[in-house]
């Protein structure tokens, strides 16, 4: 009887689960899609019930059914879910509020600056490896003490959305020793990521912290109740798991120094693997989830947001005919600006239509659509968004040279990779090489080979990089490359340029 391994990836608007077998092949995949609540301006929230978990027991019924296999046959499972969530629960593991997203929700910008003023520019650099943003979830915790402190007087475990689902399966509280330091400072240490009871005085009490393992730790095993729910086997082993962007990089072989893979997701995310810490007030730098091994970090908080709410408010009748059956959207809208020719005709999209991290790292950004004329038409607007997003991973790359980081050959992985005529216009805009690896389903494949991992079908992570294949490699095209440098420079000034005044109109 042939073992199976099982990875679940919950995103911003759909949950994805795989099934590998022992040679690491895809033999069954399953999604269910969600929505994202963004009740005012800078919130955006899930119900964790109701979505997450609810999305993890349809994918794991599913993919079950589709591969046409006996529960028991699952020999180990991964999850994860986005990064930086913030998720109070009480003594039973129920949500006590809707859970706070990952850096697209800016909701505690005025903690950010309490916690820049009471700590001060030393402390806080000793405290955390980056600035304070939105990415951080010890702010997130302080803004439910202050507006919801019926929320914070209930809640037995502040938890991230890997925590929770892990919990949600097993009953243990754990979260990866990655994520702990790198979006809960200064909540845990960076030396060992145990408990940092010194500093959590302001924020929470020590108890209501998960403990720390690293992600492909054996956290527990599915509980009678979970397996109810879910339809997997009580008794089946589970990894701590993580959140997805770790997830995506594993998927990619981005385990080993020199590896640098982009996430075209909702957001984008990057991971830079290095063997030794950097430090970059750009940059997010710390320990990885791979043992010995740090990271360079960071994101833009749209992507795959910006071009669904492009399709939403400019190719409504595409979106439509997709919905009574049509041809699927996004490919008739890559179709439809194949031939729009690099800048756009002169059209610049600032991509920062909820904040943006990294580089700037400003949760009071603006979106900005620059340079309209009367001939620009949605199909200008649509290539200059997918222009702008590749701008921004450019000013990135640009920062991890500058601070003696070589980028050669970059991975992307995700959704967005779906897109051709996308990747193309970012290989043209860096003036380097795409690969996207033959399987690029993403996080939940990551998620499954963490738990092969974790059980014992491989015995390290440099033994992972070795079952990733190889896929397609997209070269820049020179002359583009050239043509495109005179519009990052604009690209650049703009947000320089009209910083205050997008800060005025938070005012």
């Amino acid at each position: 009887m042939g073992k199976y391994y099982l990875g679940i990836d919950v995103g911003t608007f759909e949950t994805k689960g795989v099934l590998i077998d022992e040679k690491f092949e895809v033999i069954a995949s399953y999604g269910a899609k969600h929505g994202m609540e963004n009740p005012r301006p800078n919130f955006f929230e899930h119900d964790a019930e109701t979505v997450w978990w609810a999305d993890c027991c349809k994918v794991s019924k599913g993919l079950l059914e589709m591969a046409g296999i006996r529960p028991e046959q699952i020999a180990g499972i991964g999850t994860d879910v986005l990064g930086c969530d913030c998720l109070p629960v009480d003594e039973n593991c129920v949500p006590l509020r809707k859970a706070i997203l990952y850096g697209i929700d800016a909701r505690a910008s005025a903690e950010i600056a309490w916690l820049e003023e009471y700590y001060g520019e030393k402390r806080l650099g000793e405290l955390f490896t980056h600035p304070l943003c939105s990415d951080d979830i010890a702010p997130k915790i302080l803004w439910i003490k202050n507006n919801e402190p019926e929320v914070y007087a209930k809640t037995y475990k502040f938890l991230t959305g890997s925590s929770y689902i892990t919990a949600k399966l097993t009953g243990e509280y754990v979260v990866d020793q990655f994520l702990a330091k790198s979006s809960f400072s200064p909540l845990y240490r960076q030396e060992d990521a145990s408990i940092n009871d010194a500093e959590c005085g302001i924020f929470c009490r020590p108890e209501q912290l998960a403990e720390t393992m690293f992600v492909h730790g054996i956290a527990g095993k599915i509980t009678d109740k979970a397996a109810s729910e879910t339809g997997l086997a009580e008794g089946t082993p589970v990894i701590c798991g993580t959140g997805d962007s770790t997830s995506e990089a594993i998927s990619v072989g981005i385990v080993e120094p020199g590896r640098l893979m982009f996430q075209f997701g909702s957001s984008l995310f990057f991971f830079y693997c290095s063997d030794k810490l950097v430090l970059d007030h750009r940059l997010h730098g710390n320990s990885f989830t791979v043992p010995g091994a740090y990271c360079v970090s960071g994101g833009t908080n749209t992507a795959g947001t910006l071009t669904r709410w492009i399709r939403d408010i400019f190719f409504f009748d595409v979106a439509e005919r997709q919905e009574r059956g049509g041809p699927e959207s996004y490919g008739v809208m890559m179709d439809l600006v194949a031939n729009i020719p690099a800048g756009s005709g002169g059209l610049i999209v600032l991509p920062f239509f909820a904040g943006e991290r990294c580089p700037i790292n400003d949760p009071l950004a603006k979106g900005m659509i620059f340079g309209l004329n009367l001939e620009h038409t949605r199909e200008h607007i649509y290539h200059a968004a997918l222009e702008g997003i590749g701008f921004s991973i450019a000013q990135n790359i640009r920062v991890m040279e500058e601070i003696g980081l070589p980028v050669d050959v970059v991975t992307a992985v995700g959704g967005g990779v779906r897109n051709s005529v996308w990747m193309q216009i970012v290989a043209d805009i860096i003036g380097k090489p795409i690969r996207i690896p033959k399987v690029s389903i993403g996080a939940s494949y990551g998620d499954a080979l963490m738990a092969a991992l974790g059980t014992g079908l491989l015995a390290s992570f440099s033994e992972l990089e070795a079952v990733i294949q190889p896929g397609v490699i997209l070269n820049p095209d020179m002359e583009i490359h050239e043509k495109y440098k005179n519009y990052q420079l604009i690209y650049d000034a703009l947000y320089e340029n009209t910083k205050e005044l997008m800060h005025r109109l938070e005012k």
